[in-house]
């Protein structure tokens, strides 16, 4: 007998009798590849791009897009007009030039934010169609994808539970698989994943196909995940709807897309608009507001002037199985992190590559049902976002990518300009300032050498300068108020909001923070780009997603330089001209505040006493969804198991089922072998698994013989039993 057989035997007393019950328990459903080819970058023969089967209206988006971008360049050309009337009052010096144009690149930015709101609000209240009805059948299966790493098992798993649950309960739950596919890393995570699956499994019985598959090694991060998947099993399903860990679509949401997607045999991805929920702490209660009474004017005016040819936002949407394999597969950009190798932010490019291919990509933003989660803290916000502002970043080396739609271009253009904006915010506020100084302590040479009728005077037009102040502002709001007004008239989201009276209130506080968090953000973004510009790469860690506050020695810590620059703007904005000061005050007054305002909007009870005053409410937090409740629930009464099963027969038997074959030749690492080491030495499991560091324990836990190994030693329990002697 192997070592595997000894430890079978050892658990169950059956020997390999006992693998005819992890068979009825299997994991994961027979293989049915698909190939998934890389895509050149380089080369692309547009003869290849399929035709569509349908006829599709085309007429609304082009006016929607004429409408957003042509605006878009008017309001910036009169901005640039205007501010080179502020400066050219007695000629244009080369500093003057300097902050004429980086004011138009940032004008632009707004005034775009500003002409697609206004065509969202115009599609919301006199265009938007009706919520679609729950299909009666579905043809084609789907799988359902939830991609893990790291996370909370209770939370997840009862997440995925729920929607089950509801899926079941709309009569189609016939045409869905369910699939956890983990990436995990610690052990401790691994074994509760394993764990939380066997319960789930107990309990959904034959309401639901459930599977779960482990990654021992994590390549290539999500966008590999999705690729395993797609590669081993993406042969069963003519769809997968893709999640995130902290995803919730009710089973009206899941099988509308499926049903969307069966109508449509020419769409390739069809996108949700997610809603933010389950968010208690004040920064996280200010972004689930603002998603809520502001996101959907924004998402509407990007779903109208994108049309079909649109974005992917990696989650809560539905794609087709294989037309994704056949023409999404990620390439390896050349050179090295953090502009090259594997792509962070891949979603933006299997949108562009599908495109590419002839599919369709559009969303549908009334569909109800979306939801995800948010970070608690800003320092949380400020993690992920150096992910992302890597991945938009990296697109700089697929802009210019063989047969991409304008379109996706475009796209790829929004991304990168969200993170460059806020180096260039920060120069254009570094030249202001120069400028000033120049103008109060340098002494100006009014008649040059040159021959000249008049001399040059350094002046701006002030009242000119006020009144494009007031325009920016106004542009820059407008987007915010018009999703107030749009829920005003909505009768359930303004009842949901606390009434109109508060949720006035909200949106007003809401505008006033998010001014004072604004130059923070600034600040963190440009040095991220900075980050990134140096040549330092980034990391993945798990996305933390629960309430709680961070010790107030890492906020000062993160937050000191930004205090620090504040204090030193305000002391020189007030030796060169209070004028000065009194211009930048919001700048400085968020730069100055930024400890506290990290610290206390990171706070639970800050943001539950909020809730308590009926401030910065949504519909959904007033009355919970089914769905959200019921996750909720799930949750609390599944605590994550902690510590390893050691002496669960049942377990042991069924994770070695579960587990891939031995190792190949030349795989062995070190952590393997130190692992292999410590069992050789160990006298119980305890003993064994208390020794090994989490890396050891990993490898351990990913090898057959090494887990045959640890099955060999007795638990202590059964070792402190046993008679002297």
């Amino acid at each position: 007998m192997d070592g595997v057989t000894l430890a079978k035997t050892a658990e169950t007393g059956a020997g390999p009798a006992a693998d005819a019950g992890a068979a009825d328990f299997a994991c994961m459903p027979a293989p049915a590849p698909l190939e998934m080819p890389t895509q050149s970058l380089s080369s692309f023969d547009p003869s290849s791009r399929r035709r569509d089967v349908l006829s599709h209206p085309w007429l609304g988006a082009a006016i929607a897009r004429l409408f957003v971008f042509g605006g878009c360049l008017a309001l910036t050309a009169y901005g640039a007009y205007e501010m080179y009337g502020v400066v050219s009052v007695g000629g244009v010096t080369l500093l003057e030039w300097v902050l004429l144009i980086l004011f138009v690149a940032n004008f632009s930015w707004i005034a775009l934010a500003f002409t697609s709101a206004i065509a969202g609000l115009f599609w919301l209240l006199f265009r938007a169609p009706p919520a679609p009805a729950t299909p009666a059948a579905l043809r084609e299966r789907t799988a359902i994808a939830m991609p893990i790493y790291n996370e909370a098992p209770a939370r997840i798993f009862s997440a995925l539970e729920a929607m089950i649950e509801e899926v079941d309960g709309s009569g189609l739950g016939g045409a869905f698989d369910w699939f956890f596919l983990s990436d995990t890393t610690d052990p401790d995570v691994f074994l509760a994943e394993e764990r939380a699956y066997v319960a789930l499994r107990e309990r959904v019985g034959a309401k639901a196909n459930v599977y779960y598959r482990h990654r021992p090694k994590n390549v290539n991060r999500k966008a590999g995940n999705i690729e395993d998947f797609v590669t081993r099993w993406g042969g069963r399903y003519a769809h997968m709807v893709v999640l995130d860990a902290d995803s919730l679509m009710t089973g009206h949401a899941i099988v509308s897309l499926a049903a969307a997607m069966e109508a449509d045999p020419d769409a390739g991805i069809i996108q949700t608009l997610p809603l933010i929920i389950n968010r208690n702490t004040l920064f996280a209660r200010l972004q689930q507001f603002a998603a809520r009474i502001y996101g959907p004017v924004i998402g509407a005016g990007v779903a109208v002037w994108m049309g079909r040819r649109g974005n992917y936002w990696g989650h809560n949407a539905i794609i087709r199985t294989r037309a994704f394999a056949a023409h999404c597969g990620l390439p390896t950009l050349p050179g090295r992190p953090p502009l090259g190798g594997h792509i962070l932010s891949h979603d933006f490019v299997e949108a562009a590559l599908i495109l590419r291919a002839g599919y369709g990509v559009y969303m549908l933003p009334t569909l109800a049902g979306s939801y995800e989660e948010s970070p608690p803290s800003l320092i949380d916000l400020s993690a992920r976002d150096r992910r992302w502002c890597q991945g938009n970043l990296q697109h700089l080396r697929v802009l210019s990518a063989k047969g991409f739609r304008l379109a996706s271009r475009q796209h790829f253009i929004t991304g990168i300009v969200a993170y460059v904006a806020s180096p260039l915010w920060m120069l254009q506020i570094l030249v202001g300032v120069v400028i000033v100084l120049q103008a109060t302590y340098v002494r100006p040479e009014y008649f040059t050498n040159d021959f000249m009728l008049f001399p040059t005077w350094p002046r701006f037009d002030a009242a000119r300068s006020l009144q494009l102040f007031a325009l920016t502002m106004a542009i820059l709001l407008a987007p915010k108020f018009m999703g107030l007004l749009l829920a005003l008239l909505q009768r359930r989201t303004r009842r949901g909001c606390g009434g109109a009276a508060r949720l006035v209130v909200s949106s007003l506080f809401e505008i006033v923070m998010s001014a004072l968090l604004a130059p923070i953000m600034m600040l963190i973004q440009a040095g991220h780009v900075l980050h990134f510009v140096f040549g330092f790469d980034t990391g993945w860690d798990p996305q933390r997603r629960d309430d709680g506050s961070i010790p107030f020695w890492a906020i000062v810590r993160r937050h000191r330089a930004h205090v620090a620059l504040g204090v030193v703007m305000l002391i020189a904005g007030f030796m060169i001209a209070p004028s000065l000061a009194a211009w930048m005050s919001p700048t400085i007054v968020g730069l100055i505040l930024a400890i506290f305002l990290s610290w206390s909007t990171g706070l639970l009870g800050v943001g539950l006493a909020f809730r308590r005053a009926g401030l910065l409410l949504t519909p959904e937090e007033q009355s919970k969804p089914p769905l959200v409740a019921r996750a909720n629930e799930l949750a609390r009464k599944s605590p994550d198991e902690e510590g390893a099963p050691l002496g669960d027969r049942r377990f042991w038997r069924l994770h070695l089922a579960w587990l891939p074959q031995d190792l190949k030749r030349g795989e062995i690492t070190a952590d393997w072998a130190i692992a292999k080491a410590k069992l050789d030495e160990a006298k119980t499991r305890e003993e064994a698994f208390a020794a090994m560091k989490p890396r050891e324990r990993m490898a351990m836990l990913g090898d057959r013989d090494l887990v045959a190994r640890l099955l060999l030693l007795p638990p202590a329990a059964e070792t402190a039993s046993a008679p002297a002697g």
